[in-house]
């Protein structure tokens, strides 16, 4: 329940087009795709890996977000028009973590064991950015819409293009 009115109250703070927690409640797919991960991810974690899934697949139905049980997020994570969204299984997204549309955590299909990135904290993930392989994005890091992340990107930087090029310290 904690964690539940840290997520609407992170929305709330984010997102300056919210009136109200109820809006939330009632129509932010976000705050369900968020919700919902942290269910699965506990039967993830406990081996019921079919419900897990089953509950992420309705997720992904429900709100268009899809995020694999075994991914693990952090606190505070904001997702803000979350369509298309998709967070691999080996995944790690840090504490304070602001993801726009159209954004992929995704595996290059090479890789065994950790196959997906690891994001830091205070990231800002543009519009359809693509992280792909077992890479790391730095804390306070800002990559540009639709930059595409192919190698690791250290913290305190500002990163645009495909490839993801640093633009800014």
């Amino acid at each position: 329940m904690k964690r539940m009115r840290e997520d609407l109250q992170t929305i709330k703070n984010k997102d300056q087009s919210v009136k109200s927690k109820l809006e939330i409640i009632l129509t932010y797919p976000s705050f369900y795709a968020i919700l919902l991960h942290r269910v699965a991810h506990k039967l993830h974690l406990n081996h019921f890996y079919l419900l897990a899934r089953i509950i992420a697949n309705f997720s992904r139905f429900l709100t268009g977000i899809e995020i694999h049980p075994g991914a693990i997020i952090g606190r505070r994570l904001f997702i803000d028009h979350g369509m298309g969204i998709v967070v691999g299984e080996t995944a790690v997204i840090g504490d304070d973590v602001v993801m726009f549309h159209g954004v992929t955590l995704g595996g290059t299909g090479k890789d065994k064991g950790k196959r997906h990135p690891t994001i830091g904290n205070n990231v800002l993930l543009s519009a359809h950015v693509q992280v792909i392989g077992p890479i790391t994005i730095g804390n306070d890091t800002k990559i540009g819409a639709s930059a595409v992340v192919l190698k690791s990107i250290p913290a305190g930087v500002t990163a645009v293009g495909i490839p993801a090029k640093v633009v800014q310290r």
